[in-house]
């Protein structure tokens, strides 16, 4: 028998749930699409984007009782809607490394962020101002799973992401190829991102929720930056962190 993504069975599948994650799935076709299930009075407005990607991937929507749902996706809300497919199709990290982007390429590294929630909202935002790539470490992180589909509003489904077994060699392979690395740290010795360049070839760190970037791969990094802090309150959640970080980046990059 064949083998998928990391030694697991290429039959594995899992449940999709929730309408923008399921209808992204649909549309990107990245995955084995096998069934497509549909509560019960679910309401019809609310579902024709999603029928129309299943009719472009032959996919007949099946009604089951809503109870049925829950037990497929362990009680989370499903909106009335959940997909079976196949698991999700992790990118090469050489082949990530390698892209080739006019102005530089832009890449998202995420250390031991493990709430699904922080992730999923990361990589939607990762997805909005068009990355290059992201790369998450194998271990003590969240792998890309259905509530992270489902946090990213289906944002998973375009974007490439490649797992390493070890994040501080993948910046030194970054270096290599002339990308600068920026940490997201919240402390005295950072640049102000608004001072950073942050222009060409550039990845961008963001660390856990509550330890920050680990100390080797701080120390991997280029430089670091931190955003303005005006008020009591002295971080940010590492979601909205990242994302501001992102949205910083992007505007230096295209100038709008």
């Amino acid at each position: 028998m064949g083998r998928g993504e990391r030694g697991r069975p290429a039959t594995a599948t899992e449940w999709l749930y929730g309408r923008n994650a399921v209808t992204e799935a649909l549309r990107a076709g990245r995955r084995p699409l096998r069934r497509l299930l549909v509560a019960s009075g679910a309401r019809e407005g609310g579902l024709r984007a999603l029928a129309e990607g299943a009719d472009r991937a032959k996919l007949t929507p099946a009604e089951r009782p809503r109870d049925q749902l829950d037990r497929l996706v362990q009680g989370a809300n499903h909106q009335g809607v959940v997909l079976e497919v196949g698991p999700y199709p992790y990118a090469e990290a050489d082949e990530l490394l390698a892209a080739e982007v006019a102005g530089g390429p832009l890449f998202l590294l995420l250390d031991q962020l493990q709430d699904p929630q922080n992730v999923g909202t990361l990589l939607r935002s990762a997805e909005a101002v068009g990355v290059t790539g992201v790369l998450i470490p194998e271990h003590r992180a969240a792998a890309i799973t259905p509530a992270v589909a489902n946090a990213s509003a289906g944002a998973t489904e375009w974007l490439r992401i490649a797992r390493v077994t070890n994040l501080t060699r993948t910046i030194t392979q970054l270096k290599e190829r002339n990308v600068w690395v920026a940490g997201l740290e919240g402390v005295p010795e950072a640049r102000p991102i608004g001072a950073a360049d942050l222009r060409g070839a550039l990845a961008i760190v963001v660390g856990s929720e509550g330890g920050g970037i680990s100390r080797l791969v701080r120390e991997s990094c280029d430089f670091l930056i931190r955003l303005p802090m005006r008020g009591r309150i002295g971080s940010l959640n590492a979601a909205i962190a990242g994302s501001l970080a992102l949205y910083a980046a992007d505007r230096q990059r295209h100038g709008e």
